[in-house]
C-alpha cells in the first residue's frame, strides 16, 4: 500500500445530494470563529500553567531544590500533559463513536476546566509533602487527556470548506487561538506579578489566572457546541467524512502519514516552547531584567505573532503555497538559531530582540504548521490521522522543549538552543522531502 493516500476528490464534483448542500452551505467564517474561540480557550489554560511552571511551581512544589533544579522538575511534570494528549485522542473517540461528538466535547472541556481549576486549591510542599507533587502530576495528566478529547474536527472543516485559492488563509485562522490565549495568560499573570507582593503572589495570586480559565472553558464550552451539535453541522462533517475510526486502524493504516505529518512541522512547535516558556525561566534563573517587565515584551510579542499568523495566510495563498511557506519558514528558523545564543546572553536588549523576532518566526511558521500535509489521509482517516499527527508534532517538538533547552544550556551553554531548533528546522525540510518524493512516485504510478 502506498504510504502517501491521494486527497479527496475535489467536493465541486461530487453528486449533489442533500449531505452535499449542507456541506457547502456552512459558512467558513461561522466555522472559523468556533475553531477560533476554542483553540483561544484551550491555549490559555495551556500558557496559565506553563508561566506558573515558572514563576510558582518551583518554590511552592519544590521549595527542598535549589532554583534551578526546581525548575527542571517543574517542566519534566509540564510535559505530562503532550504525553497523556494520544490517549485522550484514542479514550475520546471511543466515547464519540458511542455517544457523538457533544458528548464527547462535553467531557474533554469539563475534564479540562475542572483540572486547571484543581490546580488553584492545590497546597504546596511545606503543606502536604510529596502527596502535592503528586496531585499536581495527576492534574497535569488530566489537561492531556482533555485536550487530546477536545479535538472537534472544524479546523478540518474550514479547510476542506474554504475557496481553493484561500486555504492558506482559512488554515492560519485556528491558528490565532495560540498568541490570544498567550497573550491574555501573560497579560494577567504580568499584573499579578507587578502588583503583589512576592509572598501573597505565591501564597493566592499566581491561584487567580486558573479561576479564571475554568470561567473561559465553560464560555468556549457553549460556543463550541452550540456549533457542533446542530444538524446543519453534523451534516457537514459527515459530508466530508470527518467522524471517527478506530485509532489502531488509523495508525496501522496511515501511520506513515502520521508520522510525515508531525515532522513537517517540527521547525514550528520546537520554536514554540522556545520563545514561550524557557525563555522566561532563564530570565527568572539568570537575568536581572524585571519579570513584569519580560512579560510585557513577551505580550507584545503575542501580538507579533498574531500578525506573522495572518501574513501567513497571504503568503501561503499569493507566494508560494502552504508546504513551500513552511519549509521557507523552517531555513529561516534555521539561520535564527544561529543568532539565539548572542541574543540570550545580550542583556536586556539582545532578549527582548531574540523575543520578538521569535515570536514574528513564531507566528509565520505556526500559521501554517497544522494541516499541511493531512490531505495525505484517505477521507475516512483524515479525522482521527490529523488530531493523532498533531498529537506526535506535539510530543516530539514541544513537550520536553523547555526541559531540555533549560538543563543544556545551564550546565553546558546557550549554544544547545541553537542545536535544538536546527534539528527542528532540519526535520521539517527532510518530512516535506520524503512527503514531496512520495507524492511523485504515487502520480509516477498512477500515470503508468
Amino acid at each position: 500500500m502506498s504510504s502517501i493516500a491521494h486527497p479527496p476528490a475535489d467536493p465541486s464534483a461530487a453528486p449533489q445530494g442533500a449531505g452535499h448542500h449542507n456541506a457547502s452551505a456552512v459558512a467558513p467564517s461561522e466555522i472559523a470563529v468556533g475553531v477560533v474561540i476554542g483553540r483561544a480557550s484551550e491555549y490559555f489554560d495551556f500558557f496559565v500553567y506553563g508561566i506558573a511552571s515558572v514563576l510558582v511551581f518551583p518554590a511552592l512544589f519544590f521549595p527542598f531544590a535549589d532554583p534551578l533544579t526546581g525548575t527542571l522538575w517543574s517542566f519534566l511534570i509540564f510535559a505530562f500533559a503532550f504525553l497523556a494528549r494520544p490517549i485522550g485522542t484514542a479514550v475520546s473517540m471511543a466515547i464519540q463513536r458511542r455517544w457523538g461528538r457533544g458528548t464527547k466535547l462535553t467531557v474533554a472541556l469539563f475534564l479540562l476546566g475542572t483540572s486547571t481549576v484543581s490546580i488553584a486549591f492545590l497546597p504546596g510542599y511545606q503543606t502536604a509533602g510529596f502527596t502535592a507533587i503528586v496531585l499536581l502530576s495527576l492534574l497535569r495528566v488530566f489537561q492531556g487527556l482533555a485536550l487530546g478529547g477536545s479535538w472537534d474536527g472544524l479546523p478540518s472543516l474550514l479547510a476542506m470548506n474554504s475557496p481553493a485559492r484561500r486555504r492558506g488563509w482559512y488554515s492560519m485562522l485556528g491558528q490565532l487561538g495560540a498568541p490570544v490565549g498567550f497573550i491574555v495568560a501573560s497579560g494577567l499573570f504580568a499584573f499579578l506579578y507587578a502588583n503583589l507582593s512576592k509572598e501573597d503572589f505565591l501564597s493566592w495570586g499566581w491561584r487567580y489566572p486558573f479561576f479564571v480559565a475554568f470561567a473561559i472553558n465553560v464560555v468556549a464550552l457553549f460556543a463550541r457546541l452550540r456549533l457542533v451539535v446542530t444538524h446543519e453541522y453534523e451534516q457537514a462533517l459527515s459530508a466530508r467524512e470527518l467522524e471517527p475510526s478506530s485509532v489502531r486502524e488509523v495508525v496501522s493504516e496511515q501511520g506513515s502519514n502520521i508520522v510525515i505529518g508531525a515532522f513537517a512541522a517540527l521547525a514550528s512547535y520546537a520554536l514554540f516552547h522556545v520563545v514561550t516558556v524557557f525563555p522566561l525561566s532563564w530570565i527568572m534563573l539568570f537575568s536581572k531584567q524585571s519579570i513584569s517587565g519580560f512579560l510585557v515584551v513577551q505580550i507584545i510579542g503575542g501580538f507579533l505573532a498574531a500578525l506573522g499568523i495572518i501574513a501567513s495566510g497571504w503568503i501561503a495563498d499569493r507566494v508560494g503555497g502552504r508546504r513551500r511557506t513552511l519549509a521557507s519558514l523552517a531555513i529561516m528558523i534555521a539561520v535564527f538559531s544561529g543568532f539565539a545564543p548572542t541574543l540570550l546572553d545580550g542583556g536586556d536588549l539582545g532578549q527582548d530582540v531574540f523575543i520578538l523576532v521569535g515570536f514574528l518566526l513564531l507566528g509565520l511558521s505556526y500559521g501554517q504548521a497544522a494541516g499541511t500535509v493531512t490531505s495525505n489521509f484517505a477521507s475516512k482517516y483524515r479525522y482521527v490521522g490529523a488530531a493523532l499527527t498533531s498529537d506526535l508534532a506535539w510530543i516530539i517538538g514541544a513537550a520536553f522543549a523547555p526541559l531540555v533547552a533549560l538543563g543544556l544550556s545551564a550546565h553546558f551553554g546557550l549554544g544547545y538552543v541553537s542545536v535544538y531548533l536546527l534539528s527542528g528546522a532540519a526535520c521539517t525540510l527532510a518530512a516535506l522531502g520524503i512527503n514531496r518524493a512520495l507524492e511523485s512516485r504515487d502520480e509516477h504510478d498512477d500515470a503508468s
